[in-house]
């Protein structure tokens, strides 16, 4: 496990107070993923009852009242100007909210400087009935995943996700309960009630940081609460600092973060089987396609030719399959396996190049490659101005 933490950080522990003095403290470029759970500010005016005339466990704490949206806008703007400071530049924030909160801190983000890379819909398994009957039953919340500004290079473990997700690439809805059960922190001295009202789910905070950082990186947590980032951090390898005002909150995080055990190495990150690199060129050299042969990019009537170097040509334009793809569809990236197909000789019909490499892999390494793993943490900074091109060759 790398850890490359800056030696002038207090890791692993619960900074008590203010969250951005806190962060001002900080040193900067410090810290490699933040993610922030702030208060939604639920305006609540008052007690919320079941049909059985029950009263509901709703957000009512003081930390989540604010005077006005104005207030609210000020305090969004401090705490995330302050987590943008110590965030390295290969950095990335996941923030959630609701919808009382979340666009309000979107355009805060913008406003700042943050490029949003994703909002995602955390899907509820069980979400709270809407007892009134008035409204639609509030059944998600939104996270946005930002950089700290456009084209910055960022730690994504793309493959990772893809394998954990059975093959098939990520997608941004998430379906997950909410916390419940053993996992919910209970107040022994209030009736064992609910310790933290939005506490969340570790599942959740789990893809998140596997997602978007290495083992040994520093995850912060602005609003600590009942400590899951900590704890999540902690059992995947990751060193954490934890900022949290309310004394309770603390003495119960720090009992839960203590009581976790580490994961062993070997399951720090989901492993990811790696395939064997077959280049074009030596499609052509196993006789696959050969030299002069046709291809079309896609369902348009766009085509090239295959030269004997292992690029292609169309019209006075020569260049790789990605590259040349790229151009011709005028996109910034192309990953040129599943865009460009050709006709098999054996069947007659127009088929992705890609076929064509898994036939190679076949060949040279017998059905599905060698079995070789290598772990999420290897994966490579993302560039932001050519993604697709770094991801999926």
């Amino acid at each position: 496990m790398s850890d490359n933490a800056d030696p002038n950080l207090q890791l692993d522990t619960i900074l008590a107070g203010d969250c951005v003095e806190r962060m001002n403290a900080l040193p900067a470029g410090s810290v490699d993923l933040v993610f922030a759970d702030p208060p939604y500010n639920l305006q609540l005016r008052q007690p919320l009852h079941r049909p059985d005339l029950s009263q509901v466990d709703a957000v009512d704490d003081h930390w989540d009242q604010f005077a006005s949206f104005h207030a609210y806008d000020c305090f969004t703007r401090a705490w995330l100007a302050a987590c943008r400071r110590v965030l390295k530049d290969t950095g990335t924030l996941w923030v959630i909210g609701s919808y009382h909160n979340i666009y309000r801190v979107g355009a805060i983000l913008q406003d700042l400087g943050y490029w949003v890379l994703n909002d995602v819909v955390w899907v509820k398994a069980n979400p709270m009935p809407q007892f009134r009957g008035v409204r639609l039953c509030n059944a998600h919340e939104t996270l946005i995943w930002c950089s700290k500004q456009q084209g910055a290079r960022y730690k994504f473990n793309y493959h990772a996700l893809k394998e954990a997700n059975g093959g098939v690439q990520m997608r941004s809805d998430w379906y997950f309960p909410i916390c419940q059960g053993l996992e919910r922190l209970r107040d022994v001295d209030n009736n064992d009630s609910k310790l933290h009202s939005t506490q969340k789910p570790e599942v959740l905070l789990e893809r998140v940081i596997r997602a978007c950082s290495h083992p040994g990186d520093v995850v912060l947590d602005p609003f600590f609460g009942s400590g899951t980032t900590g704890a999540v951090a902690k059992r995947l390898g990751r060193h954490f600092i934890g900022l949290e005002r309310e004394q309770d909150y603390i003495r119960a995080a720090s009992k839960r973060i203590d009581a976790v055990v580490p994961l062993p190495q070997e399951a720090l990150d989901w492993p990811v089987p790696k395939e064997p690199r077959v280049s074009f060129a030596k499609i052509l050299e196993l006789g696959l396609l050969a030299p002069g042969d046709t291809l079309r990019l896609g369902n348009r009537e766009v085509y090239a030719t295959v030269l004997a170097n292992g690029n292609v040509q169309s019209g006075d334009q020569v260049g790789s399959i990605h590259r040349l793809g790229a151009r011709l569809l005028g996109a910034p990236a192309c990953n040129g396996w599943e865009h460009w197909q050709c006709v098999d000789r054996a069947t007659g019909r127009l088929t992705s190049i890609d076929d064509f490499r898994r036939r190679a892999r076949a060949a040279l390494y017998g059905t599905g490659g060698p079995s070789e793993v290598c772990p999420a943490g290897d994966t490579q900074v993302i560039d932001e101005d050519e993604p697709e091109l770094r991801l999926l060759l």
